[in-house]
């Protein structure tokens, strides 16, 4: 099987504009210079991708076609999405409700950061691994094959 690298970079890419999206969209109501600075979150966000589609680039390697391996890893990445997502929620929800004395000033940022990963949450597990399978669907050769949850568990 060839490298996936091209793959990666076409999700990639494709994420950096959803998590751009999930950036802007809080700031409709003020633009100021530290919500740009919630383009930081592209990290996460391609990081999320690259655990779901390079888990599955795996799976298929050992044989399984594209439905089965992404049946199987997502659920299997999903705990580190959430992970990660959680994590940042977590440091910025603070920061974005503007309990402490000066607060103000970052509370746009965290806002930024804070749509941003929950959009990147969302689309890292349901819309990757729903693009990965459309584009992928029709390259299972022969040597495929459909595991069953035994097989499954020795893969």
């Amino acid at each position: 099987m060839e490298s996936h690298a091209a793959d990666i970079s076409l999700y990639q890419q494709a994420l950096v504009v959803l998590g751009a999206a999930g950036v802007v969209i809080p700031l409709f109501h003020r633009l100021r210079v530290s919500p740009v600075l919630g383009f930081m979150l592209v990290g996460i966000v391609v990081k999320n991708a690259i655990l779901v589609v390079e888990f599955t680039n795996q799976l298929r390697e050992r044989g399984m076609d594209a439905r089965d391996a992404i049946l199987r890893a997502a659920p299997m990445r999903l705990r580190p999405i959430l992970m990660t997502t959680l994590a940042t929620v977590g440091g910025m929800l603070p920061i974005a409700i503007g309990l402490e004395a000066g607060s103000e000033q970052y509370a746009p940022l965290a806002r930024a950061l804070l749509g941003g990963v929950a959009i990147s949450a969302v689309v890292s597990i349901f819309l990757v691994p729903t693009v990965y399978y459309l584009i992928h669907r029709n390259e299972d050769g022969p040597e495929a094959t459909h595991l069953s949850p035994s097989q499954e568990e020795q893969a």
